[in-house]
């Protein structure tokens, strides 16, 4: 079943001296339950792609379709629902706040839900087991490695149950065997839950962990590459 697809999308940024363009033409296709990469080097256009797909930013001609929905055509508050109920997002930094722990980190998300407090700690702690850190749930971001805060970030991604998972190199703060780690996890999530994951790299060695890799170049699709 198809589940995202872009149509012949273009994204140009403009300035007062110039105009850049971000995505060139790209016409994608991405079936429910893949895990897939986008991969190519920097300012080849990924993260606008993953942006676009995530309802954070809107082609300038083209059309970007979330479960058939355009979402060109959503008002902001659409949009918003759309990110709640369907996309779960994973980015290199981790984007965790210091202060509170990693069931809070998680909880915080769940508490947009309509969940009772009880309920958001259960799942929370649900989650945090799943990747793993089950006895971890009341350390603070620094008192946790690279990998562990990483692992908090795909169990907050994976708070609201989306039906997408959207990681904007999910690795690159981590060293390779840790990495590894991570894009296993991810692999083992998208198995049991069924989840789509588009996992955006510039390592070539994450890539070839997932089923199927895009290659972006100066914002175009310049080759796929398939298991």
């Amino acid at each position: 079943m198809t589940l995202i697809e872009l149509q012949d999308v273009d994204k140009v940024y403009e300035t007062d001296a110039t105009s850049v363009k971000a995505l060139d033409d790209v016409t994608l296709i991405v079936e429910k339950g893949e895990f897939m990469s986008v991969a190519g080097p920097s300012g080849s256009g990924k993260t606008t792609l993953l942006n676009l797909i995530g309802g954070l930013d809107k082609p300038t001609s083209g059309k970007v379709k979330i479960s058939n929905r355009i979402t060109g055509r959503m008002t902001d508050s659409e949009l918003d629902s759309m990110r709640l109920e369907k996309i779960g997002f994973v980015f290199q930094t981790f984007n965790l706040i210091p202060t509170l722990t990693a069931l809070e980190n998680v909880e915080l998300v769940l508490s947009i839900t309509g969940l009772s407090s009880s309920e958001q700690e259960e799942r929370a702690k649900k989650l945090l087991e799943m990747v793993g850190l089950g006895d971890r749930l009341n350390h603070r971001p620094s008192q946790l490695s690279a990998g562990e805060r990483q692992r908090v970030s795909i169990a907050r991604a994976l708070a609201n149950d989306p039906e997408i998972v959207l990681a904007d190199e999910p690795t690159g703060n981590l060293d390779t065997d840790t990495g590894n780690e991570v894009v296993d996890l991810m692999r083992k999530l998208n198995e049991e839950l069924n989840k789509t994951f588009i996992i955006v790299t510039h390592d070539p060695n994450v890539a070839k962990r997932t089923d199927r890799i895009v290659r972006l170049k100066d914002g175009a699709i310049v080759g796929e590459d398939s298991k």
